[in-house]
């Protein structure tokens, strides 16, 4: 700016006023300075200007890069973050590195506000982080909101997505149905549960069966082996998520159980590897792109303190059938 200010024989204030669009100069002195940062490609250092100003315009973002449906929801947050003026800064949590050294490095480079996508943090560990900063957790239930902490969630109703697939595999005539669950990962308690419930629904109590498992495709390989060296096969099995649901689609196909022949398949997050033709999972579809604008409202709606719509916005979810899925063999 410094530069700008001594080739246009002008202030340096002035130059300030001129890039910021402010009033203060004649048209031919706006030209010339515009002219000159142009020529010379001067670009205004956007942090430095906020720090100036006392605050942030960067939303902070927590990302588990392993999870595709994560990644998903990234590419639909940076253009909702630009229609509002708004930057953002990726920092991803890694088997090495915890969610609170993520959050420290974000907050280190004055992020405004910060998006925490699928955190496995404990509720009242969110709620320090919210005391700090506004804090939108997506992808996650957290009962009990109040309005005087600025936190807020986003996330696809669990309980109708789960009921949507049992509904159509007991529309199929399947009755013996697995669950392999998420473990202690988020989301994975809220659809057991939600499983039990719908299998009972069906007068399927007798046939309800959760296997330990986790959102990767490694628990849907060990999950997939465990049921193989079992007495009986299911008919069919619903997955977590689509990553795990891939791990056992792997180990049944490698095993020669052809899908959906002999075991129907069904996941949850309905991520772009899940439509791929040699794949053709059905799932349940979550709407990543609404997920993450939505969360990138929330969390501007509380930085400028505007009203919120929720504390709490539920999506709708939708079933997606595909190639593994088919009624169960006589």
């Amino acid at each position: 700016m410094a530069d700008v200010a001594e080739r246009a024989g002008v202030s340096r204030t002035l130059v300030s006023f001129i890039l910021d669009g402010k009033p203060g100069a004649s048209d031919e002195t706006r030209q010339r300075v515009l002219a000159i940062a142009e020529e010379i490609g001067y670009r205004p250092d956007s942090a430095a200007r906020l720090l100036a100003q006392g605050r942030s315009r960067t939303l902070g973002v927590m990302i588990d890069v392993r999870q595709l449906f994560q990644a998903e929801m990234v590419t639909s947050i940076y253009p909702a973050a630009e229609r509002l003026g708004y930057e953002v800064l990726l920092s991803a949590n890694l088997p090495d590195r915890t969610e609170g050294a993520v959050v420290e490095s974000l907050l280190s480079h004055r992020c405004g506000a910060l998006l925490l996508l699928g955190p496995y943090a404990a509720q009242s560990d969110l709620v320090r982080m919210a005391e700090r900063v506004p804090v939108v957790v997506a992808c996650r239930r957290l009962p009990g909101l109040t309005d005087d902490v600025p936190l807020a969630t986003v996330r696809t109703n669990d309980v109708r997505g789960i009921r949507q697939a049992i509904d159509y595999l007991a529309s199929l005539g399947h009755r013996r149905i697995h669950h392999v669950d998420g473990g202690s990962d988020p989301g994975s308690a809220d659809r057991s549960r939600a499983y039990r419930s719908a299998m009972r629904a069906h007068g399927l109590a007798a046939e309800t069966t959760v296997i330990a498992g986790a959102h990767n495709e490694e628990a849907g390989a060990v999950a997939a082996h465990a049921m193989l060296a079992a007495p009986e096969l299911p008919t069919a099995v619903l997955a977590g998520n689509d990553r795990c649901a891939l791990g056992i689609l792997d180990v049944f196909t490698r095993s020669g159980i052809s899908v959906p022949e002999h075991v129907s398949l069904v996941g949850y997050d309905d991520n772009r590897i899940s439509e791929n033709p040699r794949i053709d999972l059905t799932t349940i579809h979550q709407d990543a792109p609404d997920i993450a604008c939505r969360s990138v409202e929330l969390a501007v709606a509380m930085l400028i303190d505007a009203p919120l719509p929720s504390r709490d916005i539920v999506l709708e979810p939708t079933l997606v059938v595909r190639g593994t899925t088919g009624p169960p063999r006589t």
